[in-house]
Parts: structure tokens; sequence; C-alpha cells
């Protein structure tokens, strides 16, 4: 017995369920029979949702809950869901869960097959505790929504190998949360020393924020959040704060002028240089200038 309540859908609720034929040629595709995804969806502040399976699922289940609360029965025993956090079900086992009645949970959600199905799952059983909280992290959602969009768009083998071993690595992030946490964290520590550096290496020109998100390629929505998270500032700000040292150097231990120096960071309007370095230094590049003689 599989029972379902949707009360009249989920308002934004995005759901896709692959014909037959498309999940038999992944099974004897030799790239994706070691894993592969046979439904996948997104439900917004699922209010009413309810799944029951006696008989258990045909596939491995992962949901993912990204806000709100839920709850889960697996072969009898229940447990409550909150935000940033995720289960797996095997296939064959009997469950239920759905939505709490007072804050439903929207849930990121996958049915999976493969080869390496099973024993995914039970290195998820070794690795992950029921009450382990997973930061949410936006690439998250942005991978996601790129495996959707290619599950929407076509069933061309090649798109079929490329869309499972991203699902794959989807769900191998969440598994594997620690390991991926680190270098994960590593590489954003590299990236946004990358971007200091050349910051540093460019005072004397004159970027936007979409210039440098251009040369990093990556948004510019993200590297902001990224790098104001590890530095403190923005990134133009912290350009300028840059600006700002460098040109008290030239200050301190050359005879170039407020203009010359204006034009060396870039600047090409040496009145709003001299007010960007009064805002930073609490005093005028000349007052500086003079404060540095004795």
């Amino acid at each position: 017995m599989d029972n379902l309540t949707i009360k009249e859908g989920f308002v934004g609720q995005r759901m896709i369920v692959l014909p037959k034929a498309v999940k038999k040629k992944a099974d004897g595709n030799p790239i994706s029979r070691s894993f592969y995804v046979t439904d996948i969806g997104y439900y917004p502040r699922a209010e009413n949702h309810f799944r029951e399976r006696q008989n258990g699922a045909n596939e491995y289940v992962f949901i993912y809950c990204t806000e709100g609360v839920g709850w889960l029965e697996l072969n009898g025993q229940y447990r409550k869901i909150h935000t940033n956090q995720f289960f797996m079900m095997p296939k064959g086992e009997t469950h239920r869960y759905g939505a709490s009645k007072d804050n439903p949970w929207s849930i990121y959600w996958m049915h999976f097959e493969g080869t390496m199905a099973k024993d995914l799952f039970a290195r998820y059983k070794m690795n992950i505790s029921p009450n382990d909280i997973i930061p949410f992290e936006n690439e998250r959602i942005e991978l996601f929504d790129q495996m959707y969009k290619i599950f929407q768009s076509n069933y061309i083998e090649s798109s079929l190998e490329y869309v499972n071993i991203l699902s794959l690595n989807f769900i191998g992030a969440f598994i594997y949360g620690e390991i991926h946490r680190s270098t994960d964290a590593h590489a954003r520590d590299n990236l946004v020393d990358a971007i200091i550096g050349y910051l540093t290496d460019n005072l004397d020109k004159s970027f936007t924020s979409q210039d440098i998100a251009d040369a990093f390629n990556y948004s510019t929505s993200y590297l902001f959040s990224l790098f104001k998270k590890r530095t403190g500032y923005a990134i133009i700000h912290f350009f300028n704060l840059k600006k700002t040292q460098k040109a008290c150097e030239y200050l301190k231990y050359t005879d170039m002028s407020v203009k010359e120096i204006s034009f060396s960071m870039g600047f090409q309007d040496p009145l709003y240089f001299s007010r960007l370095f009064k805002k930073n230094m609490g005093m005028s590049p000349r007052a500086y200038k003079n404060s540095q003689r004795f």
C-alpha cells in the first residue's frame, strides 16, 4: 500500500518522475548504472504532506529539509526532522513521513537506484546520526537546480550520464559531510586568498564587483557573501582599504602629490580619492602627510 496526501499540491512545487524507458536506459548504461535518479523534486512549505508505504519504496529515498519541521517513522521508529537535516530510506522497508501541521517543512528529494546504492546507504548509516545538522549552503541548491533542469530538458544518453554523476556528487556531499565541509572550507579559503592577492596586485586599477566575479568565474552574490564572511568587508570596500594603505606609504615615503597618488591608485577624481581617504583614515591625505614629518 502506498498512500499519499497532498492537499491541492504546493505552491512552487517541482517534480519529475522519469519514464520507465529512461530508467531502463540508465540501468543499462555502463556509467550510470552504478547510480541513477528515478524521481526528483522540491516541495516548498508542504502543508498536509504525508506519505505512507507499507511495503517500502521501490528505490532508495533521499529527503533534505531546508526549512520547517517534518517527521519520519521507519520500521516503527519515530523521529522529528528539523531544518538543515536530511535522511535516507532503504527500498523495501515500511515507512511513513510527513510535514508538521504547525510548521510544514520545505524539502528537496530524490529517489535513486544503481549497483552502488546499497553500499552508499550503508555508508550513510555509518556516517550520519539522527541529530546531525547539515549547514545550509546555497551551492547545494544551485547544484540541485542544475540537475533538475537537465532532467527536465532531455534524455540524451550523455546528458543522463552527466546529470547522474552530478546527483551522486550531490548526495555524496551529505553522506560524507565532514570530509566535504573540510575540503570545501579549504577551497573557499584559497579562493578568498586568491582574490586578496589579485586585489593587492592591482591597486592601480579600478574594478567593480562584476569585474572581480568575472575574473574568478563566480557569481557576484556568491563572492560577496563568501568574502564578507571571511574578511568582514565587501570586496570593493576591502579593495579601497588596501588602496588607502598603499596611499599612506606614498604619502609617508615619497614626494608624490595627492593628485599623483590618486591616479596611481586608479582614481581619476582626486577629490573623490581625498574624501575616501579621509573616510578611512579620519584625516585628509595632506593632513596625514604633515603628521608623518615628525
